[in-house]
C-alpha cells in the first residue's frame, strides 16, 4: 500500500524518519573548534561506511586522542567498571546467526511478503461480505494500538516519553497516513486489489512531483523518464479492467497524494525515537483522527444493518476473528517492514517492495480468481517494471549521497591544531 522505493503501508512514515536519523550528524567544528586537542596523523581509513552510520560518530570507533576531555573520561569509567562477567561475555564465539547474517534477513524479507499477502487477501475477503471500510480502517489501527500498548507494559520496547513539541512534529505525519489509510482501504473495497495496487504504483510520480514543486528541490531527469513507463502502465491497466469504477479510482490516487504529504512532513518531524515508538505513537494519533468519520459515514448503516447482516452471512466468531486478524497482520506487517529496512541498504530494500507488489498481486489474482484482460496484463507489467526502474536509481542516488556524506565527516582538517584526517 505504500510507495515502491519506500516502506510500504504505514511504514513508509516511519522510513522516512528513519532515512533523516541516518543522515543527521554532528558538525565537525564541533571537534576542530576543541583548544584541548593535541596535534594527531591519522591513517587513511579502508571503509567510511563502517564508520558512519546514524546520527552521529560513534566514539568507541574513534581514536581516543580525538575525544572529547568528557568522553575520554567516560569511556576511561567504562574500561574500569566494567564487570568480568561481561568481558566473558563478549569473548564469546559468534553464534550460527551471528555468522550468517543473509539468513536473518532472508527471514525478514519472507515474513514481509508473507504478512503482507495475506494482509491483503484477508482485508478483501473480509470487505466481499462487510463493505464498510472506514470502520475495517479503525479496527486496523486499533488492534495494532492494543499490541503497542500491551508492548509497552511489558517493556517490549520500553516507552519513548513524548512532549507537546514532538506532538506537533508527529501529528502532520499520523494525518496525513490515517487519510492515506482510510483511502486505500475504500479503494481496495470498491475494486480488485491487484488493480488497486497497480494504481497506487503511481505514488512515485506524485512523490518526484512534490519534491520538485513543493519541495524544490531538483529531480533528475533520469527519474523523470523512468515514471514514463509507469503513467504509461497504469493508462493501460485502467481503461481495460473489469473491476474498474471511479470510487476505488478517485480514491487510490487521494491516498497516493496522502502518502506523498505524509514523506514531506516526514523530513520535518525528525526525533530521536526509534522506529517502533515512533509507528506506535503514529497509530494511536491517526486511530483518534479516523474514529469520527467512521461514525459519521458509516455509523448508522452499520447500528441498523451492517453488523447483523455480516453476523448472518459467516457467523459472529469468524466476524470478530476476521476483523482481530487483518488488524494484527496489518501492524504486524509494517512493523517487519520497517525491522526490514533496518537492515539492508536502500537500494536493496527498493528492489524488494517492488518484488511485495508483484508477490501481491500475483496471489490476490490467484486467490480471487480475478479475470484480466490480455491489455490489463501487459498495463501492470509496464507499470511494476517502471516502478522497479525508479526505485533502482532513486535508491542509487540516495546511497551516492549517503556515502558522500560518510567521507566528508570523515575528512577533518584544521590548521590551528594540525589534525588531519583523510579518507
Amino acid at each position: 500500500m505504500s510507495a515502491l522505493g519506500t516502506l510500504s503501508g504505514g511504514a513508509a512514515g516511519v522510513a522516512g524518519l528513519l532515512r533523516l536519523r541516518r543522515c543527521a550528524a554532528p558538525a565537525p567544528s564541533a571537534l576542530a573548534s576543541s583548544p584541548n586537542l593535541p596535534p594527531l596523523k591519522c591513517a587513511a581509513v579502508t571503509d567510511a561506511r563502517q564508520l558512519v552510520w546514524g546520527r552521529q560518530l560513534r566514539p568507541a570507533l574513534l581514536p581516543a586522542a580525538l575525544l572529547l576531555p568528557s568522553q575520554q573520561q567516560a569511556a576511561a569509567r567504562r574500561n574500569t567498571l566494567r564487570p568480568p562477567a561481561a568481558a566473558a561475555e563478549e569473548a564469546k564465539p559468534a553464534g550460527f546467526l551471528d555468522k550468517n547474517p543473509a539468513l536473518v534477513t532472508g527471514f525478514f524479507f519472507f515474513m514481509w511478503y508473507f504478512l503482507n499477502v495475506i494482509f491483503n487477501i484477508l482485508n478483501k475477503k473480509i470487505y466481499n461480505y462487510f463493505p464498510y471500510p472506514y470502520f475495517v480502517s479503525v479496527i486496523h489501527l486499533a488492534v495494532g494500538v492494543v499490541y503497542c500498548l500491551i508492548s509497552w507494559a511489558v517493556g517490549l520496547p520500553k516507552r519513548a516519553p513524548i512532549n507537546s513539541t514532538l506532538l506537533k512534529l508527529l501529528f502532520p505525519v499520523a494525518l496525513c497516513h490515517a487519510l492515506g489509510h482510510v483511502t486505500s482501504n475504500v479503494s481496495f473495497a470498491a475494486v480488485a486489489v491487484s488493480f488497486a495496487h497497480t494504481i497506487k504504483a503511481l505514488e512515485p510520480f506524485f512523490n518526484a512531483a512534490a519534491t520538485q514543486f513543493v519541495l524544490g528541490q531538483q529531480v533528475p531527469l533520469s527519474l523523470w523518464l523512468s515514471l514514463a513507463p509507469v503513467v504509461l502502465g497504469v493508462s493501460m491497466a485502467s481503461l481495460t479492467e473489469l473491476s474498474f469504477n471511479w470510487t476505488g479510482f478517485i480514491n487510490a490516487m487521494i491516498s497516493n497524494i496522502s502518502f506523498t504529504y505524509r514523506s514531506i512532513y516526514s523530513k520535518k518531524a525528525m526525533t530521536d525515537m526509534d522506529s517502533t515508538n515512533v509507528y506506535a505513537y503514529i497509530s494511536i494519533i491517526a486511530l483518534i483522527v479516523c474514529i469520527p468519520p467512521a461514525l459519521i459515514i458509516e455509523g448508522p448503516q452499520l447500528m441498523q444493518h451492517g453488523f447483523n447482516e455480516a453476523i448472518t452471512k459467516v457467523g459472529l466468531q469468524k466476524f470478530v476473528t476476521d476483523l482481530f486478524l487483518v488488524g494484527l497482520f496489518y501492524h504486524l506487517y509494517n512493523q517487519v517492514a520497517t525491522n526490514t529496512l533496518e537492515r539492508v541498504a536502500p537500494l536493496t530494500h527498493a528492489v524488494g517492495n517492488v518484488l511485495k507488489r508483484v508477490f501481491v498481486i500475483g496471489f490476490s489474482i490467484i486467490a480471487f480468481g480475478n479475470r484480466i484482460t490480455t491489455q490489463t496484463g501487459i498495463g501492470t507489467c509496464i507499470a511494476i517494471a517502471g516502478v522497479a526502474v525508479y526505485s533502482y536509481i532513486k535508491a542509487k542516488i540516495e546511497e551516492e549521497k549517503r556515502v558522500a556524506r560518510s567521507i566528508s565527516l570523515l575528512t577533518i582538517r584544521t590548521d590551528d591544531h594540525g589534525v588531519s584526517m583523510n579518507v
